[in-house]
């Protein structure tokens, strides 16, 4: 997993952006332009807008490219209450909440994170945007698992195994490009080689 943070210093909040895991979603350019402008350099100034105004936004990074760090004493980001995977068509994995991802044989704890489900990705787990270079297809519809009725609290360990499929093992909900529910529950696993059948989950095609 390969890395290139930038780093903007602000007076309340300091903003970090890994350039390797960003899409180009431009959830922060369209929600807080003031800050978040790629015809300026540098493209990011955090004091032109209040700490809360730029937190709020960079939680809407589906990615987890942006990230930022409080300086006047407000809250660190918090994780959503429910642990989600969404499905992009012909995209990546989009994970929110609280994400244990175990990536050279670390732990990295995650709030957002785009994982790689073409096989392409040169930044793997994560997604680098190769899936549009190598026509990766998929609508990202699935077909149903399993799902029960409520989940536990507490975090999703995801575990991509050699050679083999994202490993998901405590509460997670699984849902389609078009919003239906395709798994809820505290075990699956994920395909992550492109090559599955039964797409978004791993069907040992690998």
């Amino acid at each position: 997993m390969a890395k290139s943070i930038h780093h903007y210093r602000g007076r309340d909040i300091d903003v970090s952006w890994d350039k390797l895991r960003c899409l180009h979603v431009a959830e922060c350019v369209l929600g807080l332009r003031t800050v978040f402008d790629t015809d300026k350099t540098p493209w990011v100034q955090p004091d032109n807008e209040s700490a809360n105004q730029v937190a709020s936004v960079i939680h809407r990074c589906p990615t987890g490219a942006l990230q930022y760090a409080r300086k006047d004493g407000g809250p660190a980001e918090r994780p959503d209450a429910q642990n989600t995977v969404r499905v992009a068509a012909a995209g990546p994995l989009y994970v929110r909440g609280d994400i244990h991802l175990v990536v050279g044989g670390e732990t990295v704890h995650e709030t957002r994170a785009a994982l790689c489900r073409c096989g392409k990705s040169a930044n793997k787990p994560y997604c680098d945007g190769t899936h549009t270079r190598v026509g990766f297809e998929d609508d990202g519809h699935g077909t149903q698992k399993a799902v029960v009725e409520t989940l536990p609290s507490g975090p999703v360990t995801i575990t991509p195994r050699p050679n083999g499929p994202d490993f998901c093992e405590g509460p997670l909900e699984v849902q389609s490009s078009d919003g239906r529910i395709l798994y809820r529950g505290e075990k699956v696993s994920l395909c992550r080689c492109g090559g599955s059948q039964t797409k978004p989950f791993c069907d040992g095609s690998h």
